[in-house]
C-alpha cells in the first residue's frame, strides 16, 4: 500500500507544480486553491508512505515522479523544448528511481 500512496503522492505533485504555473505567481484564486490543496494532499500521502518505505527512498521517487510528470507535462501541454540533452538527463532521472525500486526491499 506505501508504494501506491508513494505514486499517488507523486501524481499530485505534478498537480500542484502545474497548479502553481497556472496560478500565475498566485493571482488567480481557483488554480492558487488546487495548488495548496495538492502540495497539502501531496505530502500527506507521502507522510503515509514514510511509515515502510526508507525516507531516502520515498523523498527521492516523490519528487522523481513531480520532476518527470512536471517536465512531460511541460513539453506535450506548454510546447516546452524537447531536446536531447533535456530528454537525455530525464532518462537519467528514470534510471535512477528504477534503481531506487528495485534496490529496496519489499
Amino acid at each position: 500500500m506505501a508504494w501506491l500512496y508513494l505514486v499517488l503522492a507523486g501524481l499530485l505533485e505534478i498537480l500542484w507544480a502545474y497548479g502553481m504555473k497556472a496560478s500565475q505567481g498566485f493571482t488567480r484564486p481557483l488554480w492558487s486553491a488546487v495548488t495548496l490543496a495538492g502540495m497539502a494532499a501531496s505530502v500527506g500521502l507521502l507522510a503515509l508512505a514514510m511509515r515502510s518505505l526508507p525516507l531516502g527512498t520515498a523523498y527521492a521517487i516523490w519528487t522523481g515522479i513531480g520532476a518527470l510528470g512536471a517536465f512531460l507535462l511541460g513539453i506535450l501541454a506548454l510546447g516546452e523544448a524537447a531536446t536531447p540533452m533535456r530528454i537525455g538527463s530525464a532518462a537519467l532521472i528514470l534510471a535512477g528511481l528504477i534503481g531506487l525500486k528495485l534496490a529496496t526491499p519489499s
